[in-house]
């Protein structure tokens, strides 16, 4: 008798750990059970993937939903609508809402309201100087990807700026913490040099030296406490010069908008809504940046998606809040890169899949391989889109990348084994669920 699954994606290019190459993925209760040639095989459903080319599902590690306190902008639901959209089958979400996410109680609250949404999921935890003492236990709940630290002031009201704060939370931890790295003290010495209306003096305000400067400080202090950290998006050359030689103790993400736009151009054309922390940078950094891929500097691309409304990015600046969306675009944007010789598919799945799982520590996801969860990104190589403000599921309903034509569309989205999205349609809304780590299994 042949072999039964519950669902066989048959003939589609697979990337995977192995390679790239012709192959069927049999999944059986979720999870993957066979990829190779299944033959005569049959299954329940059956995806024909012909001429289509299936990656582990991606995992976008940074996201802001907004929810709860700032549903206006975003929130968890229409968030992971955005994502299945844009092929991502599991997102991290950060910590400033309102209230900030930095008890148990409050990550309690947000696992109750994820409930609703598309894709899995899990939650960082704020660093704090009144919690500090206490986040080695709250690292641990199940539900938890992990701390996450600002050390300069960004959108919210979390901030741990001096060297005794932060070591204070490096002494408690046991997983490795995210880090928003920008030296506070200079930002506020910079922050005269904000000219009113010009969205090119942000890049001055918060200048590279500011960036160089807080990763410097919190390299030194990860080193004296003996832990790791995952310094965000990275946004200087300087910066992944000085992380190569610092690998031991930090990984490093980087992101589509600042691989894909350079300043002044994008403040020139979009205003405000080129406006995020840390800034676009001009070529010198995107280039870096782009070694910094290249060689294997940069561990894991996170979208940073950060959404604000039309009427607040109006504003002038300063007064215009920094942040843009980016969660449906990430893959689209990195396989136009692909699709233009500027990275491999290979090297794609690694920063948005593989990258993912060795840096946090992820149970059961972030490979397609036998026995993790049957989580796929399929995609069409040769589709020609034009990226566009009213294709946007996020709340916010704009993308900083509206007009422009990528090569390579993701088609289907597959989530433990569910196909959740299929050719720009959700099928399967409220079925995501937490993701699991390594260090609380035993939780």
């Amino acid at each position: 008798m042949p072999e039964s699954f519950d669902l066989i994606v048959r003939g589609g290019d697979v990337v995977n750990h192995a390679g790239r190459g012709i192959a069927d993925v049999g999944i059986r209760e979720g999870r993957i059970v066979r990829v190779g040639d299944l033959g005569t095989a049959d299954a329940g459903q059956v995806i024909d993937a012909t001429g289509l080319t299936v990656l582990p599902g991606v995992i976008d590690s940074q996201v802001h939903f907004r929810e709860p306190g700032l549903e206006w902008k975003e929130d968890l639901e229409s968030g992971s609508r955005a994502a299945v959209l844009g092929g991502v089958t599991a997102v991290f979400e950060m910590p400033n809402t309102e209230p900030v996410t930095t008890s148990e109680a409050a990550l309690a609250d947000k696992l109750v309201r994820a409930r609703r949404m598309a894709c899995d999921h899990a939650f960082y935890v704020g660093g704090t100087h009144e919690n500090a003492d206490f986040l080695g236990e709250l690292e641990r709940l199940p539900g938890c990807c992990g701390v996450k630290v600002f050390m300069g002031a960004s959108t919210g009201s979390l901030l741990v700026a001096d060297d005794e704060g932060v070591a204070r939370v490096l002494a408690s931890i046991r997983r490795r913490a995210a880090f928003h790295s920008e030296d506070e003290y200079r930002l506020v010495e910079r922050r005269p040099l904000a000219r009113t209306g010009d969205w090119t003096s942000h890049e001055e305000v918060r200048d590279a030296i500011s960036a160089m400067q807080s990763t410097e400080r919190l390299v030194r202090l990860a080193r004296q406490a003996g832990k790791r950290i995952h310094v965000l998006h990275v946004t200087t050359a300087e910066e992944i010069e000085f992380l190569s030689h610092n690998k031991d103790v930090a990984s490093v993400e980087v992101t589509p908008q600042h691989v894909t736009l350079t300043a002044p151009e994008a403040y020139e054309r979009l205003k405000g809504f080129a406006q995020m922390n840390p800034p676009i940078r001009n070529a010198h950094h995107q280039a870096g940046l782009w070694r910094g891929i290249t060689h294997g500097v940069a561990d894991v691309l996170g979208s940073d998606h950060a959404p604000h409304t039309r009427e607040e990015k109006a504003r002038p600046y300063p007064a215009s809040p920094s942040g843009m969306p980016g969660v449906q675009t990430l893959l689209p944007v990195m396989l136009d890169h692909v699709a233009h010789g500027r990275l491999s598919l290979e090297r794609l799945v690694d920063l948005t899949s593989h990258g993912v799982q060795r840096v946090f520590g992820i149970a059961g996801k972030g490979r397609m391989a036998e026995g993790y969860d049957a989580d796929l990104t399929i995609v069409d190589l040769k589709a020609r889109r034009t990226l566009r403000h009213e294709d946007m599921a996020s709340r916010c309903g704009w993308t900083p990348f509206d007009g422009m034509t990528v090569t390579g569309w993701p088609v289907m989205t597959v989530i433990r084994g569910r196909l959740v999205m299929r050719e720009d349609e959700i099928l399967l809304p409220g079925q995501g669920r937490p993701v699991r780590f390594q260090e609380t299994l035993s939780d």
